[in-house]
């Protein structure tokens, strides 16, 4: 039985880790690569009428790729690279790509909005990217490109984050819905819909992300860079919610209208 709970600890663990390695300033051990499969599914996906739709396709199209933390380049001591891939992805990453993706017409366009999606203004510097989920959500609400989700009751989280040592005590507010609340308004979701699951650990807003989808039966699903499973998976909501001990999640929406942006 003690061999079976330490597992079930472990699992835990695993499940909380992909968040955690998405803003870590860790060197990557590849270069930026070019991103031949998101081009394709850019151009497989452009007929799709809405982004929704464009983020449930691509997202379902990238099930099965491997998951790897510390992607990104850059720290404190080391300058920012822009990093885009297509072969491994974490929590962050994935849901940072796939809606980049979604909202451009071409490669280009693309990068541009992974720059807007990834760091405040686009500026590729390591201070400036989004390395709390908090402040990943409310900056991609202030430029456009994503709008909170609806559903009552909503509940405001207030908590100091520290898990990014160097850059101190820091005060995040966190709009969020009960995990029940999630359960039962399942109608009110749309596929490709932003959902962040908040952290009960002390220092920590959240510990991990994915995107919502449902299945052909209509049931509530997970579709997230899994570091537990090594791939992008899909899952059922009441499961991943269930052993994650999960108690708020925040919910964003991809704007069907994105402002405009220069292109870098």
């Amino acid at each position: 039985m003690d061999r079976v709970r330490n597992r079930r600890n472990v699992l835990r663990l695993m499940a909380a880790a992909p968040l955690f390695a998405a803003g870590g300033g860790a060197w990557a051990a590849t270069s930026p690569a070019k991103a031949a499969l998101i081009e394709r599914l850019i151009d497989e996906s452009r007929a799709l009428p809405s982004v929704s739709k464009r983020i449930d396709f691509i997202s379902g199209k990238l099930l099965g790729i491997r998951y790897q933390g510390n992607t990104l380049i850059g720290g404190p001591k080391h300058p920012e690279k822009f990093v885009v891939r297509d072969d491994a992805f974490d929590c962050v990453t994935f849901c940072e790509v796939v809606l980049a993706a979604a909202i451009a017409r071409d490669m280009e366009a693309f990068e541009t909005s992974l720059r807007r999606i990834r760091y405040d203004h686009g500026k590729v510097q390591y201070d400036q990217r989004n390395h709390y989920w908090a402040d990943w959500c409310k900056r991609n609400v202030e430029n456009g490109i994503c709008q909170t989700v609806a559903i009552e009751p909503s509940v405001m989280i207030d908590k100091t984050v520290t898990w990014h040592r160097e850059f101190g005590k820091y005060q995040v507010s966190i709009l969020a819905v009960a995990k029940q609340t999630l359960l039962d308004n399942a109608k009110l979701l749309a596929p490709g819909d932003i959902v962040g699951f908040t952290s009960r650990r002390p220092g920590l807003d959240f510990f991990h992300t994915g995107l919502v989808a449902f299945s052909k039966d209509g049931n509530l699903l997970l579709r997230s860079a899994a570091l537990s499973r090594g791939r992008v998976v899909e899952e059922k909501m009441t499961a991943f919610v269930t052993a994650n001990a999960v108690t708020h999640v925040s919910l964003l929406r991809a704007a069907e209208s994105t402002p405009v942006v220069e292109r870098r």
